[in-house]
């Protein structure tokens, strides 16, 4: 495979990379380099943290590296999910696994870590204390966002100070080339990066991809005196909010009854997740479609090959939003069919899951 498709691969769908023209020297240097995304375990997956990441993870699996999936129980503990019950993590994690193989990250494309392999060696603490001793509290408190934590949460534990080291201990314990993660995982990476000279280590380069809003949409969060970081990860989809979420198990009928309620004003594309979902899943795809099947006296059917011309129709109004929730239904049981097709063959991990988070205080 040619640089420029690998470049394409890896930097499509992202809404940041640090830095694009690292990608080059590092395919020269390594003719497999090493990425990572580290994921906490609780809950359902969903179409923001399953497949839109799933996606990712293709591309860069395609582009040519060698990718692990980190199953961060550790850190999912330290964060109290689960009301940090580290074996009910456990039981989250192997969902977690299974959800990724049911999205097609077979064991023979991806390698499945977890954290609590890492913490067993003394090498991996001698790590974390030189990423802490390169870096202030004041910023590691200001990466705290990346727990879904703010700073002015009151009766803060002194572990969650422990948790942008613990990330930034992972990426060079692993010996990792390319940072994977959603935007909300930005100031960790930029600690990783920014440590590296101290540690002896190479920079990893940082792949971000968007935050999908949940269905209600962005609203006043962004419009408030609050923590901006903290304002959009609120506002993302999120497992512990149902009612926000399009699960990967989400059936058609629950994709039809979740979409008439869902935020999606007309001709606006800000804060949207609807346009979200068109622009960053479904046309995050090669070759994507999406048809849009409505009456001759409402204009007839469409077919969209692109997401710019959808984005122009909407903001024209040419395309109204109860057709284009119509449509996304549609698209989006197609594309999670394999997954009910996995889980109905596998089922023993999701009831698993569904057994243990009954009766959980939080779920996070």
């Amino acid at each position: 495979m040619k640089i420029d498709e690998k470049i394409r691969l890896i930097t499509r769908n992202a809404e940041e990379v640090i830095k694009t023209e690292e990608i080059v020297p590092l395919f020269k240097q390594k003719k497999k380099p090493n990425a990572y995304i580290g994921f906490e375990l609780s809950g359902r997956l969903h179409i923001g943290n399953g497949l839109l990441c799933a996606m990712k993870i293709h591309d860069l699996v395609n582009a040519g590296v060698n990718m692990t999936i980190f199953l961060a129980d550790w850190h999912s503990w330290v964060n109290n999910k689960l009301d940090g019950d580290l074996e009910k993590i456990k039981i989250a994690g192997e969902y977690f696994r299974q959800g990724y193989i049911a999205l097609g990250l077979t064991e023979d494309k991806v390698s499945y870590r977890w954290s609590s392999e890492l913490v067993n060696d003394s090498d991996y603490w001698a790590t974390l204390i030189k990423v802490a001793k390169s870096t202030s509290l004041n910023r590691v408190l200001r990466a705290l966002p990346i727990m879904g934590r703010s700073m002015e949460t009151k009766n803060v534990e002194s572990a969650w100070v422990y948790y942008p080291a613990m990330q930034a201990a992972d990426i060079f314990y692993m010996d990792i080339d390319i940072a994977y993660g959603g935007m909300d995982q930005r100031k960790a990476h930029m600690i990783t990066r920014d440590c590296a000279n101290n540690l002896g280590k190479p920079k990893p380069i940082a792949v971000h991809t968007p935050l999908i809003a949940g269905l209600t949409g962005v609203g006043s969060k962004m419009d408030s005196d609050a923590d901006p970081d903290m304002a959009k990860i609120e506002a993302k989809m999120s497992k512990s909010k149902p009612e926000t979420c399009i699960y990967i198990h989400d059936t058609d009928a629950d994709l039809k009854k979740k979409m008439k309620t869902a935020f999606c004003p007309a001709k606006v594309i800000e804060g949207n997740p609807i346009i979200d979902i068109c622009k960053y899943v479904i046309f995050g795809r090669d070759n994507a479609t999406l048809d849009i099947i409505r009456p001759e006296k409402f204009g007839g059917d469409l077919e969209y090959i692109t997401y710019a011309d959808l984005e122009n129709d909407y903001i024209a109004g040419k395309l109204h939003p109860m057709d284009l929730k119509n449509a996304v239904v549609i698209e989006l049981g197609k594309i999670l069919e394999p997954v009910h097709k996995y889980f109905n063959k596998h089922p023993e991990t999701l009831n698993a899951l569904d057994k243990m988070t009954t009766g959980v205080k939080k779920i996070r």
